[in-house]
Formats: structure tokens, C-alpha cells, sequence
């Protein structure tokens, strides 16, 4: 994936100079249009107002902590975030995975690890959309499955069907209301031979 320097990066941090220095490093690489936050709360409002392209994320905040405003983003838009914390451990990498977190850096990061983690970011966000898409044509596929599963109510003499209003209607009829399949109608050997018994000779 190659990244585009003219990406918004809003850098969300509570310490000003450690805020600075994040900022630094990102000019270093290219990085021009960068907002800024001071905690979670303003991190979450700022990203569903501007639309950054990836948040850069402290942990710890006041107000809002940074799991917490990275899950909230992702409900209310979703966004590439890059976790920044001072310490890791196995139980953090799981905790930011399901908060959407696409990557994570300890403080204080190098210029090459902010591009690097911002990279893996993005690539995973993306990944998480297309799955994201997938599985909700998957769901309404499935949907369209269970239409027609089931007991259907069909009148031993005429064939109609009892719909869930307790409407009788048409066996081709329901059939069509309750999937993509159409008819074409003809008639069997077995009906040719009934009504048209000159024509079956």
C-alpha cells in the first residue's frame, strides 16, 4: 500500500510536548495536515466532524480513554486508529483488537514507526470494511434463505398457500413474492393426456 502524504492525521495526546514531538515526526515524513487533540472526548467529536483519514491515539486520557474513543469512533465512523502507549502486553493487543484498533506504537515512536503503523492501519481498515461488506451480503443472502424454510400451509385441493397474514394466495404467486425465482408456464404429459385426450392420440 502506498501511503498519500496529503492524508489528515489527527494526533490525539493529553501531553502537549509529547503531542509536539508526534507532530515533528510526522513532518519529518511528509505528513502536513495533522489536527490535534487533547483527550478522548475531543479525539471522538473531531473525528466524526472532519473525517481525518487515521486517528493516532494516547491510551490514557482524560475524560475518555483512548480503547474507549477508538470504539466509539468505530460506531459512529469508522477510522483507521493507531493506539500510542507506554507499555504492551498480550491482554492490551487483544483489547485494542476488539476496539478496532489497526495498529499500535510505543511512546515515545520514531518517525519510521508513526509511517509504518499508520501503513498497517490502514491496510487492516480497508480489509475490515471489504469483510465487513461481505458479511452483511452474506446476512441478507441467508435472509432471503430462510424466506421460504419452514412448514408453508398449502390447500390439499386448490394448491394456494396460507401466507402470515392468513391470506391465501397462489402457489407461483407466493413463491415469487418470497424469492428471486419467476415462472414459465407449460403443461405435463400427465395434463395432455386429461384434458386433451384427441390431441394425446
Amino acid at each position: 500500500m502506498v501511503l498519500d502524504q496529503s492524508i489528515t492525521i489527527l494526533v490525539a495526546e493529553d501531553n502537549s510536548l509529547v503531542r509536539k514531538e508526534i507532530n515533528r515526526g510526522l513532518r519529518m515524513r511528509g505528513y502536513e495536515r495533522i489536527m490535534e487533540a487533547a483527550n478522548g472526548r475531543e479525539a471522538v467529536a473531531k473525528t466524526c466532524s472532519h473525517r481525518p483519514d487515521i486517528v493516532l491515539m494516547d491510551i490514557r486520557m482524560p475524560e475518555l480513554s483512548g480503547l474507549e474513543a477508538a470504539r466509539q469512533i468505530q460506531d459512529c465512523c469508522p477510522t483507521p486508529v493507531v493506539i500510542l502507549t507506554a507499555y504492551k502486553s498480550q491482554d492490551f493487543v487483544q483489547k485494542a483488537g476488539k476496539a478496532g484498533v489497526g495498529a499500535y506504537l510505543t511512546k515515545p515512536p520514531k518517525p519510521e514507526e508513526l509511517e509504518r503503523a499508520i501503513t498497517i492501519a490502514m491496510a487492516r481498515h480497508s480489509d475490515l470494511m471489504e469483510l465487513r461488506r461481505l458479511n452483511k451480503e452474506l446476512e441478507l443472502a441467508l435472509d432471503e434463505v430462510k424466506r421460504l424454510r419452514g412448514i408453508l400451509p398449502i390447500c390439499a385441493n386448490c394448491k394456494k398457500i396460507r401466507d402470515d397474514q392468513g391470506y391465501w394466495q397462489h402457489i407461483e404467486t407466493y413463491i415469487r413474492d418470497h424469492s428471486e425465482a419467476d415462472f414459465s408456464h407449460g403443461i405435463c404429459p400427465d395434463c395432455v393426456r386429461e384434458l386433451y385426450p384427441d390431441f394425446n392420440e
